[in-house]
């Protein structure tokens, strides 16, 4: 059976090109664009003498001048072609197509029928003294600038893109050029090791790596572009897969063959050094001049982190730029290809896309870049909370009404706001087995499920792997907004433990017939546990000496209904999500498989160490 890599791993992006490729769909909106736009193909110069193609529609209208609406991508720009037209243009909304802009659409260098040389989150260089140092910043810089003097524009560009084409949005609001007025980063990849796609506080995301890099990470083919293709699994089963998979070693000379040259950086760059730092973009976003908004999605499988902490480093750099943020109750890139109603059995109860798109995407460009509408009254924060399933203004995120409480873990998995007191017993254990390692999801599949975000949490709540700390159910809501901190203090009998939190929502018995006692998974988080006195310097355990490990969870904003229950779950393994810690001191990437042992992990629950989930509250 195939693993349909390219639609079940790359970002959504990459898909919506992929379909825009084929001839124009005969709807509305396609014949509407083939009327009234005319497309040209360009190469433009970059300060180093590299050029980059870029397709520009541009309406047929000159009555006026036109803002830019600018993509920049590394999954292509197709249709190539002048004579073959995108099927949309755009963001989501039908409203831009109709309102008139020009749109521009670049493939980054080396990708798609660009020149250069392409690199993965192409690090900042903020010291340019010569023609040859560029980065992605000064490719957009030398773009814009081109675009401004060579179209008939109003002068002013706004940038947007979902996933990687989200970091090239942000990136473009770094040394911008005056003519970008406006950008949002949409689910912007920005840290690859502490929560974006790749790694999760140095915990690979092995089947996202894989399925990801095994397409996108192959070398150029003739016609300039990846030899995608699907990888042939020989079974739905990715658990089983990659379990016969083996160690991580195994991976690259099984089915890579030394072909994906980021593969390797991956394994070889297994502690944030220099390599992840210089990949960082947030010590640069500083005085930002666009406006810029951010969005992002609750439940966005691949990149949670790259939203909060962008916006987070531009409030703190960038003081007084218009900077917004949007979170919607979304998968990744879910309020462009869905209508934002439901994530796999947790129904939202409206369209949030539409909502999205009309009342907040279209607004906050119409305003920037043309000066119309009511774009201007957007809140700094504009955020959809679950379990209400409601849309809230908040003038700062997180809001600053929100107070800290902490739920502690107590005996006979007791959860609640109470510290442990002194005469408790002191810990609970279990028997932590990375051959037998604790599954992501209740079914089968071979892919990163999206879905897994809101997943029902009893398959894992039954095994003896994992413990589970729970309130009595709620007299009244119980509010969250903000990020989440998990203390852990634990013990192994081993050299090196993965913790797992999770957040879970337990709905009451009563409920219906597919969520009545459903434990939704509001956030969970894994962290390595050598990286717990930080993520450049690893440090073994002392097998049975108790340590701390402490750490954040991504953001949510979430209401734990009345007659709800909150739950916690800890567990040392999350598969195949999530590579398998052999549970010994070393460099991953090189354990054999004898290397993979059993350990008893402990987690303390005493006032001296008091195990515990720190939440913001709107109480």
């Amino acid at each position: 059976m195939r693993a349909l890599f390219v639609l079940a791993a790359l970002p959504l992006i990459l898909a919506a090109q992929r379909q825009q490729a084929a001839a124009p769909a005969p709807d509305s909106t396609a014949t509407y664009i083939r009327e009234h736009y005319t497309k040209r193909e360009v190469l433009i110069p970059m300060r180093d003498g590299v050029k980059l193609f870029t397709s520009i529609y541009e309406p047929k209208d000159r009555a006026q001048k036109y803002p830019v609406m600018f993509l920049r991508t590394p999954y292509t720009v197709g249709p190539y072609g002048s004579e073959n037209y995108r099927s949309s243009l755009g963001p989501a909304s039908e409203k831009f197509v109709r309102e008139g802009f020009i749109f521009a659409y670049q493939d980054v260098r080396g990708k798609g029928k660009s020149e250069g040389t392409y690199a993965n989150v192409r690090p900042h260089n903020p010291e340019k003294r010569t023609p040859k140092d560029i980065d992605e910043a000064s490719d957009t810089y030398d773009t814009i600038d081109w675009l401004v003097k060579n179209l008939a524009t109003n002068g002013s560009v706004g940038m947007y893109g979902i996933s990687y084409p989200g970091f090239y949005a942000a990136m473009g609001a770094i040394d911008s050029h005056p003519a970008l007025k406006a950008t949002s980063p949409q689910a912007p990849v920005l840290n690859w090791f502490l929560g974006d796609d790749f790694r999760h506080n140095g915990v690979l995301f092995l089947a996202h790596a894989f399925n990801f890099m095994g397409a996108f990470g192959r070398p150029r083919n003739a016609d300039g572009n990846a030899a995608w293709r699907s990888f042939d699994m020989g079974t739905p089963d990715g658990y089983d897969f990659h379990l016969r998979t083996g160690a991580l070693a195994n991976y690259d000379e099984k089915y890579f063959k030394g072909q994906i040259e980021f593969w390797k950086e991956l394994m070889e760059n297994d502690t944030y050094n220099a390599f992840w730092k210089a990949r960082d973009p947030r010590p640069y976003v500083k005085n930002v001049k666009p406006a810029m908004m951010t969005v992002g999605g609750w439940f966005d499988a691949e990149d949670v982190f790259g939203p909060l902490r962008l916006y987070e480093a531009a409030e703190k750099q960038s003081p007084g730029a218009i900077n917004i943020l949007v979170e919607g109750p979304w998968s990744h890139g879910g309020w462009a290809r869905s209508d934002g109603s439901k994530l796999g059995n947790v129904n939202f109860g409206q369209n949030t896309s539409k909502f999205y798109q009309d009342e907040i995407e279209y607004p906050f460009f119409l305003f920037y870049l043309k000066g119309k509408g009511e774009g201007a009254k957007l809140p700094e924060a504009y955020v959809f909370e679950t379990g209400r399933n409601e849309w809230n203004k908040f003038d700062a995120w997180p809001p600053k009404a929100a107070k800290a409480k902490t739920l502690y873990f107590h005996p006979a998995g007791k959860l609640d706001l109470n510290a442990p007191v002194a005469g408790a017993d002191g810990f609970d254990e279990y028997l932590s087995d990375p051959k037998k390692p604790v599954p992501f999801t209740p079914y089968i599949t071979n892919r990163m499920d999206y879905n897994y975000m809101t997943d029902d949490q009893r398959f894992a709540a039954g095994r003896p792997d994992v413990l589970v700390y729970e309130t009595e159910p709620l007299e009244e809501d119980f509010r969250i907004a903000g990020p989440l901190k998990a203390t852990l203090y634990v013990s192994t009998t081993g050299t090196d433990s993965d913790w797992v939190v999770k957040l879970v929502d337990v709905f009451p018995g009563d409920a219906g017939a597919t969520m009545g006692g459903y434990q939704m998974l509001v956030r969970g988080e894994p962290f390595r546990g050598k990286f717990r006195k930080g993520f450049d310097k690893p440090e073994a355990f002392v097998p049975g000496r108790m340590e701390k490990v402490e750490f954040e969870l991504p953001d949510v904003m979430h209401s734990f209904r009345r007659g709800h229950r909150i739950m916690v779950q800890v567990q040392s393994s999350w598969y195949p999500l999530a590579d398998r810690n052999p549970q010994k001191f070393m460099r991953i990437n090189e354990a054999k498989s004898e290397d993979y042992v059993k350990a008893t992990q402990r987690v303390y629950r005493t006032p001296q160490a008091a195990s515990s989930v720190t939440v913001l509250t709107l109480q």
